[in-house]
């Protein structure tokens, strides 16, 4: 079901989309395509919100830094420079994250209004994002479905087409706190991640453009240990670009027992342990498992490309399933 969820200052109405399916339920925005809440049962069959998310809209309009929930594009994730080369054109962006593009600019996916369709079990959210949109070339049609699946998870798929060459990055920006939203810090839990290698990256944050193993070093989530803090880093995943999503993640929480895993078609996986949260949150208050393709790829041939062009179909896909032990 929809419902009013508040107006912008120039009169744009935001819904808010309810989703619910056995002992999960989803509450999606039309603005930014925020997934503002998402409640499952711990061990003891008690549920709680585990994602990070204001109560009103207000919440969001004042505090968009964190992109708490969002929808992030065109570009997730950082463009050195805010410039990037494509057919013998080198195309300039806003350099919101000075002086690098950071999740698609100052007004980027996160921060629009939706067209919003339901489906079965969920909800379509569509847009145009036109030629020119915060410096990207083409425009772009762009779709992404929220479904809840029978067993409770939550399934995201993006689609888009473009009438001229472009680049796409598409991700879903929830900080995850399994022992709840509000219940402090999240370092506690338990992570395990498939990526036997990561990017390191420089001291703006962009990948230096090797993939250095993982074994030996904090970056090691092959066997399950607990989070910690001090990550905001890309982890090439072992199975790549997939055409179906596959599972790469698990996070668990001891005290409440609940558990999420992440599968998904894209090839990388940005662990980010929100250390520089602000009020009203606090410094780890959740962790962010951003699936995507790699940081800064329009600049780095040798990462999987994130070209689209005219004629071709975007598709990624990205599940979230939940469960308690």
């Amino acid at each position: 079901m929809s419902e009013h969820f508040g107006t912008l200052s120039d009169g744009t109405q935001v819904l808010r989309w309810t989703l619910e399916r056995g002992d999960v339920r989803v509450r999606v925005l039309s603005y930014g395509g925020i997934v503002q809440s998402l409640e499952v049962p711990d061990r003891d069959g008690h549920r709680a919100n585990v994602v990070l998310g204001f109560a009103d809209l207000e919440g969001y309009l004042t505090h968009p830094g964190p992109y708490l929930g969002a929808l992030v594009g065109r570009y997730a994730n950082r463009i050195a420079g805010g410039r990037f080369p494509l057919d013998g054109l080198t195309y300039a962006l806003d350099p919101n994250n000075a002086p690098n593009s950071l999740h698609g600019g100052e007004r980027g996916f996160d921060k629009r209004v939706w067209d919003a369709t339901p489906v079965e079990h969920g909800v379509r959210l569509s847009r145009v994002s036109p030629h020119g949109e915060e410096g990207f070339p083409g425009r772009l049609e762009v779709s992404a479905t929220y479904t809840l699946e029978a067993d409770g998870a939550l399934r995201i798929a993006y689609e888009a087409v473009t009438d001229a060459p472009t680049v796409v990055n598409l991700t879903n920006h929830s900080y995850f706190n399994l022992a709840g939203a509000g219940s402090g810090n999240a370092g506690g839990h338990e992570l395990r991640l498939a990526a036997a290698r990561f990017t390191p990256v420089d001291a703006d944050l962009i990948p230096t453009g090797s993939l250095d193993e993982v074994a030996g070093t904090r970056f090691d989530f092959l066997q399950a240990r607990k989070v910690g803090a001090g990550y905001d880093h890309n982890f090439a995943l072992d199975k790549g670009v997939t055409g179906s999503a596959e599972e790469v993640a698990e996070l668990y929480d001891p005290s409440t027992g609940r558990a999420l895993t992440v599968a998904t078609t894209e090839p990388g996986l940005q662990l980010y342990t929100a250390d520089h949260l602000a009020e009203p949150f606090a410094p780890g208050d959740g962790i962010a498992l951003e699936t995507q393709h790699f940081p800064d790829s329009p600049n780095r041939p040798e990462f999987p490309s994130t070209a689209l062009r005219p004629g071709e179909v975007f598709r990624s896909e990205t599940v979230y399933g939940f469960s308690a032990r």
